[in-house]
């Protein structure tokens, strides 16, 4: 099966750059012409090389999946302990509130014990004196 050749216009660039473009197209060209049941078998450099290319490529795909992964664990656990933080600060800013009631309202007692006092005190003293 003869390959059709491709003409492109590249402007001058590094070699690797075209040679890069040229396996690119010619690897386009093999997907085109040749299904995917019936592709032909390449020789063991080629072979080799794309094995070595897919291996590489899935990789760097997995490295950047895990990294991806990551970085999204890192940023819902920061998310996660910031909530924690802020639910801590609350809990303690409500309890603080509380207790200023409490030693409010202790004082408070405290005053209306005393008034009683007074009051028992001054009745007992008017029964006594009647």
């Amino acid at each position: 099966m003869e390959r059709p050749s491709l003409e492109f216009n590249l402007p001058d660039n590094h070699e690797e750059g075209k040679l890069y473009v040229v396996d690119s197209l010619n690897n386009l060209n093999k997907l085109n012409v040749c299904p995917a049941e019936s592709q032909p078998s390449l020789d063991e450099e080629e072979n080799t090389g794309g094995t070595e290319e897919s291996m590489a490529g899935s990789n760097t795909r997995n490295q950047c999946l895990f990294f991806i992964t990551f970085i999204l664990t890192l940023t819902i656990s920061l998310a996660l302990v910031s909530f924690v933080i802020f639910l801590i600060f609350q809990t303690r800013n409500e309890v603080d509130q509380i207790s200023r009631r409490l030693l409010s309202e202790k004082k408070n007692i405290e005053e209306l014990k005393k008034f009683n006092n007074i009051i028992l005190k001054h009745l007992n003293r008017s029964r006594i004196m009647e």
